[in-house]
């Protein structure tokens, strides 16, 4: 069975997560920000809530949680712990109910942490933001019964043995939580499946296969044995993967940003008859589902 995800955002229907900026919440006194951003997390948990509700009822197997879930978590001078915050244990405990919800749902849930996490980079303060970030999100996981969180290999640097070498390091200071949810994913600049699935299986990660970086970097392994090879990293849990169309198509000036919809030619033939989550990382999110659970006949 093929478990169709949602990213993060909605297109038409009227859920949103709620965000901050440093700039605005430093200005605050330390009292209006604590309530600012305690009514941000809150305003947060409501519209997880929502967003559950909504993939139940419309055939909608996973969800990925916005990052920016409690924002400014870690910032280093803005950054807090939420139970601290005014009414923050109950806003705990909505998030934890919105776990039970998803289980009972029976929906997935995953994180993908944005791009400045980094964990192969040669500069040990961007590795120590890097970490501090992932350990927020396994937290925020943890309490949402999420069972990924999904990163990139990061930058070369010059070096990818040696920026591979970094990464290896740096797992060794996950906590166990973070660790055990933490899945790797090629890219479409840097690091190919041929790069990532011999690290992910020394070092025992799932793998997160992207079929459209992997069409914009290719590396001579084709999509069904990536796939095959990708599958064999999971280890008997529910595989993830990742989907979008070029946004101009292929034949465009760049591949690789996304389009609102997905074109159902570049949905795997080897994929229809496996029991896998697929993130379908298009503009138009939950309209463009619709479309591809239809054109899929689900």
């Amino acid at each position: 069975m093929i478990r169709l995800g949602l990213c993060c955002k909605f297109n038409e229907e009227p859920i949103s997560f709620r965000t901050a900026t440093a700039t605005h919440v430093l200005k605050l006194t330390p009292k209006a920000r604590a309530e600012k951003l305690a009514g941000i997390c809150q305003d947060n948990a409501a519209a997880l809530k929502r967003a559950l509700d909504y993939c139940a009822a419309n055939g909608i197997g996973s969800f990925r949680v916005n990052s920016q879930l409690l924002p400014l978590k870690t910032h280093p001078r803005a950054g807090y712990d939420l139970k601290d915050l005014p009414g923050g244990p109950g806003t705990v405990s909505v998030f934890k109910a919105c776990g039970r919800q998803a289980k009972a749902l029976g929906l997935r849930l995953t994180f993908h942490p944005d791009q400045f996490v980094l964990l192969s980079s040669p500069t040990a303060s961007v590795t120590a933001a890097s970490l501090l970030e992932l350990e927020y999100q396994a937290e925020a996981a943890e309490w949402t019964g999420a069972d990924v969180i999904n990163i990139h290999g990061g930058g070369a640097y010059g070096d990818k043995p040696a920026a591979l070498g970094r990464l290896a390091a740096a797992l060794k200071r996950l906590s166990r939580r973070a660790r055990a949810r933490l899945a790797l994913e090629n890219d479409d600049r840097t690091y190919s499946p041929a790069d990532l699935l011999p690290f992910c299986r020394e070092h025992g990660l799932p793998f997160v296969y992207d079929v459209h970086h992997h069409r914009c970097l290719p590396d001579g392994l084709s999509v069904e044995q990536a796939t095959s090879q990708a599958l064999a990293t999971w280890g008997g849990r529910e595989p993830l993967f990742h989907l979008s169309s070029p946004r101009e198509g292929w034949k465009g000036s760049d591949p690789r940003p996304h389009h609102d919809y997905i074109d159902i030619k570049d949905f795997p033939a080897c994929w229809r008859k496996l029991n896998i989550t697929v993130e379908v990382e298009a503009k138009a999110k939950e309209t463009a589902i619709a479309r591809l659970r239809r054109e899929l006949g689900m």
